[in-house]
């Protein structure tokens, strides 16, 4: 039997001003200090949205839109909405104007994505059970470099607590990073660019660097190549403790990375007993000491994060340790001694004018 016309249609936008057009009606530039860059390629938009896998009938939430190029792509690509959060006031108006071209499919939010509730922008028969199959929702964005680390560790902390857009399910994200984040978000183990970024991502997600785009295809150019890269949350995580205790783990192994690994499991004890907790912990998860940190398989992470977690447990005043905050407060005690230490003196000078 064969599906009816209306089933076999797709949605595409009417003809409209190219991107680089709007940009010129509207008066627009890229600012510098919030590092935007366009692309105007819709032939690259399009690639850029194919790493999503298919957008049939799917609600989109695209980060930043900026002129809306990507986000043409989105909308001739089968959706059923599409919600654009853009800061910038600036791009609203050219926003609209595709708004009235796919009526009733875009949703338009003036924000920032760092503080909008994701987790109230769509309904709530949307999610699908986190054992299931990823929901028909999918989040896509040509991020600003300047937000997109601190955007992507709030992110993979929400899915490890199921709250923000995972609270619908294993919410899958389709992002562009500049080439070298996007190299440590997928660097396998051993590799130079294996980082804190990597064990942060591969503990929680599947994660796919998809393509390079270069840089001479944004207006302005960066001085960096773009990677776009595909998350999608895995059903356990490889590491199942709280994400504030993986992240200090990672943070702190990775902060000598050119050293062996028990430098950095180290500075997660006070002094008093680093050496004697740091060797008990490396025997406890069964990691060689000499390892460096880019050397370690997730699995070696989970054992170290587990055995820290058994110190914490016994012992929680460790959980809100911190060796830079212990540094920090020398660093005062001994300004504090050196300044005590020197008011004699000066009293001495005050009262001996001759000398």
């Amino acid at each position: 039997m064969m599906a009816s016309p209306g089933k076999l249609a797709y949605f595409r936008l009417p003809p409209l001003p190219t991107v680089g057009e709007l940009i010129k009606l509207y008066k627009l530039r890229a600012e510098k200090q919030l590092s935007q860059n366009f692309l105007f390629d819709l032939r690259l938009t399009d690639k850029i949205v194919r790493q999503a896998g298919s957008l049939r009938d799917a609600r989109v939430c695209e980060v930043g839109p900026g002129p809306g190029g990507l986000t043409r792509s989105i909308l001739n690509a089968g959706v059923s909405e599409v919600l654009v959060v853009e800061k910038d006031t600036r791009f609203i108006p050219g926003l609209k104007l595709l708004s009235e071209a796919a009526p009733g499919m875009l949703r338009i939010v003036h924000g920032d994505i760092l503080t909008y509730r994701m987790d109230r922008g769509f309904p709530e028969n949307v999610s699908k059970p986190w054992g299931e199959d990823p929901p028909n929702l999918h989040i896509i964005g040509n991020l600003p470099f300047s937000v997109s680390t601190p955007l992507i560790i709030k992110w993979l902390e929400n899915i490890a607590n199921r709250t923000g857009p995972f609270v619908y399910g294993r919410t899958r994200l389709t992002l562009t990073f500049q080439k070298e984040v996007a190299e440590r978000l997928t660097a396998s183990t051993g590799s130079k660019q294996r980082s804190r970024l990597s064990i942060m991502a591969q503990y929680l997600c599947t994660v796919r660097n998809c393509f390079t785009i270069p840089g001479r295809a944004f207006v302005p150019k960066p001085k960096v190549d773009v990677g776009v890269v595909h998350f999608t949350p895995l059903i356990q995580p490889q590491i199942p403790q709280p994400f504030k205790l993986v992240e200090k783990v990672v943070r702190n192994v990775f902060q000598f990375r050119r050293k062996h690994c028990h430098k950095g499991v180290e500075k997660l004890f006070p002094e008093v007993c680093r050496l004697e907790l740091t060797q008990e912990m490396m025997q406890k998860a069964d990691v060689d000491p000499t390892l460096r940190p880019t050397e370690l398989t997730i699995p070696q992470f989970r054992a170290l994060v587990d055995a820290y977690a058994h110190f914490c447990a016994h012992e929680p005043s460790l959980l809100s340790y911190e060796f830079r905050e212990e540094l920090r407060l020398k660093h005062l005690s001994k300004l504090r001694n050196r300044t005590m230490a020197s008011q004699p003196a000066q009293h001495q000078v005050l009262n001996n004018p001759t000398e």
